[in-house]
């Protein structure tokens, strides 16, 4: 049996599944065609709905509702649907039956509140709500109204829970007893020192936003929880006064069984396993993997029992490894549809619902198991502290003052040393930012000081940074946007950094410092000697790039457009591979890194990188704001220091000094050139959308074998960045030690 048909037949058992039943809490929708499905919130997971949706049997998305209308309409542009809104009231009117609420999880209560007094039914994503006060309120609106209410809790439908919850409900391991949990996940915004997402914004809000994947599935196993005691293993101090507990140990009596679980976020080895204990045998589910592995007793002597077993569990890996690998080579060559686990526990999940939904049976997630799920959270909670800090509110910004450096993306990486440094210097400086919540000390502090103008701006918003940039004599452009298209690349990077060069040009801005990147050069190596010189230009062949060059360049080529047709003072700075605190360790300018702990070279890693130090980085951009001079007009500098350190010896330091096991392999360009071509061909064979033929000058470029002197900023600037090797060690990767 293929693993899709066993999800489908585990998920629709009724009547003896916990997930679904045949008694719906609702009235059924008079459906007489497709149901009628809205997505509300055009974010990241939005698209794996939007995937599965558009796909689906019995339903059509008539519309894409989100308050950024743009991302609405990339969204539905990209799907091809046809309505786009930022009002919930114009839904009706489009003829909406369900929405998919796919907003940040502090938003859901209000949200579905107001859908369901609109008339329209919810299938909201994890957690419906943060108390389960609200889940039931929202769940006895629900019921008054007549409406679905669900929530996608997607790793219930995991491929590997499936079969064990089959296996459980077949009575294969006699009664459930206990159950283990570990659940230790890497977590990208706390290794790019970024707090500002919201499950950082109290201590409890991780367990809503993460630990309701393992809640779900033991809620499913065990039913309503009577009691928890939970444990701190582990707490950081983000900000001061800011609190993450990152490590827990928690004991639960369960309806139906104890509980285990063990939760740790932002480890750099990923283990999700969940091991049932049951009277007659034990089944452990590994969720990373998709494997599913079982013991059970047996008539035999000892000694042949433990043969058994042993061999029972090989045997369940040895099969679970190949069903893994077959699944995606079918995938791959076209020939089967996409089996990893999570975009399979999303797709059945959503499929559940809907399947439900026509056929009026209650629904998988429904309102009074999204209140059981709600309780777990806030019993996993009530025993470990949740001091919030105080947000203070920064004093509205007034008028720019004399001299006035106007920084975007100041709470990032370097921006965060580029406002220290002009503050250093008693320089004016006004620090845009997305938000105000978790801004880092070095811009809080200034802020409520009245030393720092704080002006809460999107790159799109262009009366925040008007408001930002009147008056001011400089600015240092740092933020920038991305996406996985040209499309999102060319709004968010290009025409976005078009649109504050024209908005310097009307308010009269003296200097416009652009940060680009080395990316946006050719750093291949065609002939012995070669040299990057500052003036020297992009890749004249940005096709044959990938996105994020190619959106340098082009923003790059529109800034200095500008800058011939209307006197643009723009300066370009192209920092090369930056590293020191605040930024992963694995920066793709060393190799790339397959693994957190293993980095392929981008050749042998013989010859020494363009490093350079954060805060060298930093003092260049501020003296290219304050620079009196006019020779810096429409002219590039390059910022690398000249540091004798390989890729090889960079990642063997960082070895010692973390004692992290971590290993740097060597790979001839053209070795890496045939493994991709290889890729290709089978993505070409299997008809994958987007199969693009490997770039050889982009990999040559990659491998940065161009020195790069730093004409300008060190002649012009008078720039002298940290090159000694010991001293580069100890300020840019001995920092990683900790």
């Amino acid at each position: 049996m293929e693993i899709d048909e066993m999800e489908v037949a585990t998920v629709s058992t009724p009547d003896t599944s916990p997930l679904v039943g045949t008694t719906p809490s609702y009235a059924p929708l008079r459906l007489e065609g497709p149901t009628r499905v809205a997505i509300v919130g055009a974010g990241f997971i939005a698209d794996f709905h939007l995937d599965v949706l558009t796909k689906a049997e019995g339903v059509e998305v008539v519309a894409v509702c989100d308050r950024d209308l743009d991302r609405a309409r990339r969204a539905a542009d990209r799907y091809a649907i046809p309505g786009v809104t930022r009002e919930l009231s114009e839904l009706p009117e489009m003829g909406v039956q369900v929405a998919h609420l796919t907003v940040p999880p502090d938003l859901h209560v209000t949200l579905t509140r107001e859908l369901l007094e609109l008339g329209i039914g919810v299938f909201a994503e994890k957690p419906l709500a943060l108390s389960s006060e609200d889940a039931q309120a929202l769940s006895r609106l629900a019921t008054e109204r007549c409406l679905p209410l669900a929530v996608n809790h997607n790793n219930v439908f995991h491929p590997s829970f499936a079969r064990l919850l089959a296996r459980v409900e077949a009575g294969e391991i006699g009664r459930v007893e206990h159950v283990q949990v570990t659940m230790a996940v890497p977590l990208r915004q706390l290794d790019a020192g970024d707090y500002t997402h919201w499950m950082f914004q109290a201590p409890h809000n991780i367990v809503y936003e993460q630990a309701t994947h393992p809640i779900s599935q033991l809620q499913a196993l065990l039913g309503d929880v009577v009691s928890a005691e939970s444990t701190l293993l582990h707490t950081r101090e983000l900000h001061p006064g800011q609190f993450f507990h990152d490590r827990w140990a928690v004991a639960v009596e369960a309806e139906r069984g104890t509980a285990q679980i063990y939760l740790a976020f932002g480890e750099p080895f990923t283990r999700s396993t969940l091991q049932v204990l049951g009277t007659d045998g034990c089944l452990e589910a590994d969720l990373i993997h998709n494997h599913l592995v079982v013991e059970r007793k047996t008539l035999w002597l000892d000694f042949w029992n433990s043969f058994l077993a042993g061999a029972r569990r090989a045997w369940g890996y040895h099969w679970g490894a190949w069903r893994v690998a077959l699944g995606w080579a079918g995938f791959t060559l076209g020939v089967a549809r996409r089996r990893d686990a999570f975009f399979v526990g999303m797709r059945e999940s959503i499929r559940a619902f809907h399947r439900a939904l026509r056929r009026g049976q209650r629904l998988p997630g429904d309102g009074e198991r999204a209140v059981s799920v709600a309780r777990w959270c806030e019993a996993l909670a009530a025993s470990v502290p949740n001091e919030v800090p105080e947000t203070p509110t920064p004093p509205e910004p007034g008028p720019a003052r004399e001299g006035e450096v106007v920084v975007t993306g100041a709470t990032g990486f370097i921006g965060r040393r580029v406002v220290t440094r002009l503050l250093e210097r008693e320089v004016p400086v006004t620090a845009t930012t997305r938000r105000l919540t978790s801004l880092p000390p070095e811009i809080l502090g200034p802020a409520m000081e009245g030393r720092l103008r704080l002006v809460c701006a999107t790159l799109d918003d262009e009366e925040g940074l008007r408001h930002a940039l009147s008056g001011a004599a400089s600015c240092i452009h740092l933020a920038t946007g991305g996406g996985d298209t040209w499309e999102a690349v060319e709004e968010a990077m290009v025409r976005a950094s078009a649109r504050i060069g024209e908005t310097v040009l009307s308010e009269k801005v003296g200097r416009f410092v652009y940060v680009s990147s080395t990316a946006a050069l050719y750093a291949g190596a065609d002939a012995p000697g070669e040299a990057l010189d500052d003036d020297g230009g992009t890749d004249p062949q940005p096709q044959d790039r990938p996105l994020y060059a190619r959106g340098k360049i082009a923003a790059e080529e529109a800034l200095l457009a500008l800058h011939r047709e209307r006197g643009l003072p723009v300066v370009i700075a192209r920092p090369a591979v930056v590293l020191g605190a605040g930024t992963p360790m694995q920066h793709s300018g060393i190799g790339l890194w397959v693994r957190d702990n293993h980095c392929v070279g981008w050749g042998k890693g013989r010859a020494p990188l363009p490093l350079v130090w954060v805060d060298d980085v930093a003092e260049a951009l501020v003296r290219a704001a304050l620079h009196e001079g006019q020779e810096l007009g429409g002219r590039a500098l390059n910022l690398s220091s000249a540091v004798p350190l390989t890729a090889a010896e960079v990642v063997e330091e960082l070895r010692q000094h973390t004692g992290r096991k971590l290993a740097f392999h060597p790979r001839a360009l053209w070795v890496s050139q045939a493994m991709e071509i290889g890729k290709w061909l089978v993505k070409k064979v299997g008809r994958r959308p987007g199969a693009t033929f490997p770039s050889w000058r982009d990999l040559k470029s990659r491998s940065l074998a161009k020195p790069l002197p730093c004409r300008t900023a060190r002649e012009v600037l008078g720039w002298t960045p940290v090159e000694e090797r010991e001293a580069f060690l100890d300020a840019a990767i001995r920092v990683y030690r900790d």
